[in-house]
């Protein structure tokens, strides 16, 4: 792997700049996907089927909690030369490691579940293959792309970057043809009171920043950024690095905000008839409602990003599984056995369920994973506080106290949204 090595103390000529930038490209982009996944999708149909455009100002509240964590990941990693995963086996009591460790691999298994189902449920609407059959292929397709040569390299990399663009694109062609009210669109931008007051709106309001940081990204962002720094690496390079490096996260993000917006948009405008019914369409009825209001060519195209989405998220969780089991027991796992591990523990339930109940319980898998994942975010979100506060590990890349200060309480809001989101979708499913 390519790593960051400037000249320490002397700026770059102005020719290396676009060399350096493409050599630091690439872990924002990889991450960006699972802000972006069949989980965001279900929470954003829902908000736009709903109320509209009036949810955007969550989307981007969520995006900006999202750089900001994310940036932070990247200074603790460049700061302590380690990835998250190795840092709390390295700096924490063996059975509190081994606990968050347990954690981490159960957050694993619920991202690759509910990754599964996107996917499946993609395949169903492309080509009429059953859910059970489609998670089969799913998890086939992931170890396709595993495989790939260089799989230990950036060749993974690129093949997500390549759906992710897929993504991107369909929902470009998808706002082109919904064509929604550029004044309605900016006015949703802007927070109001009543997303507060509206016991509904807050629900999804929470939902969706509630989707967006997952635990799997902490490490998987942490393990690329650690991939592309060099070991000797004085404070002054890693400050390059970070700099680029949050250039990256940033232009990634913010793509991922624009893409779950435009799916939030096309909700407003296809469904807007939906709210008067008091039911919000599930990802299936999104595409049938699509289908009959803008047409069939926006209903393909809504299918494709699906299964460009789905089979790109599942990658990306099953890199992050290598780098967990890698970081936190020292075992280096070649990615296919990794991927059969996470695999297996995903596809049991995923397997039982649907072989007894079809595929009408796709929902009630997806409310599991989602519970799971929101009661696992406290453990990895707790030691990452902990380890950017030690002055020991961040050394010259130690953080402003008011940054540290907002970081604890961005934990805090998003500990207790978590619990509650947990809370409220066991109760109400």
């Amino acid at each position: 792997m390519t790593t960051f090595s400037p000249t320490a103390g002397r700026p770059a000529p102005a020719s290396a700049l676009p060399r350096r930038f493409w050599t630091m490209m690439g872990p924002g982009f990889v991450v960006a996907v699972g802000y972006m996944d069949p989980g965001n999708w279900a929470t954003d149909i829902a908000a736009g089927s709903r109320f509209g455009f009036a949810l955007l100002a969550a989307v981007l509240l969520a995006s900006l909690a999202g750089m900001f964590l994310q940036a932070l990941i990247v200074r603790l990693t460049l700061a302590s030369g380690q990835d998250l995963a190795r840092l709390i086996r390295n700096r924490f009591p063996r059975p509190v490691s081994l606990a968050i460790w347990g954690v981490s691999e159960l957050a694993m298994v619920a991202t690759d579940l509910a990754e599964l189902l996107g996917s499946a449920i993609a395949l169903k609407l492309l080509f009429g293959v059953p859910i059970l059959g489609g998670v089969l292929i799913a998890a086939a397709a992931t170890f396709a792309i595993l495989a790939l040569p260089g799989a230990r390299g950036r060749a993974p990399e690129l093949v997500v970057g390549v759906l992710m663009a897929v993504v991107v694109v369909c929902f470009g062609w998808e706002l082109l043809i919904a064509k929604p009210d550029a004044g309605a669109l900016l006015a949703g931008l802007v927070p109001s009171l009543e997303m507060a007051r509206d016991p509904e709106m807050l629900y999804l309001s929470l939902g969706i920043v509630g989707a967006t940081v997952m635990p799997h990204n902490l490490f998987l962002h942490s393990g690329l950024v650690r991939s592309r720094l060099a070991a000797e690496a004085n404070d002054a390079e890693r400050r390059h690095a970070a700099r680029w490096l949050t250039i990256d996260l940033t232009a990634a993000l913010a793509l991922a905000g624009l893409v779950n917006g435009a799916i939030l948009a096309v909700a407003a405008v296809a469904f807007q008839d939906v709210a008067a019914t008091g039911a919000a369409p599930g990802i299936e009825d999104a595409h049938a409602l699509l289908g009959g209001s803008i047409g069939g060519g926006a209903a393909l195209i809504f299918a494709v990003a699906l299964l460009a989405a789905g089979q790109s998220s599942t990658t990306t969780g099953t890199m992050a599984g290598q780098i967990v089991t890698e970081g936190f027991l020292d075992i280096r796992l070649r990615p296919l056995v990794r991927a059969a591990i996470t695999r297996s523990a995903a596809l049991v339930p995923a397997l039982a369920i649907l072989g007894s109940a079809g595929d009408g319980a796709v929902d009630e898998l997806l409310v599991l994973s989602q519970v799971a994942l929101a009661l696992t975010l406290p453990f990895i979100l707790l030691p990452m506080l902990l380890l950017l506060r030690d002055r020991e590990v961040m050394g010259g890349l130690a953080m402003a106290p008011l940054t540290l200060r907002f970081a604890n309480i961005l934990a805090l809001v998003l500990t207790g949204l978590s619990g509650w989101m947990a809370g409220t979708t066991a109760l109400t499913s």
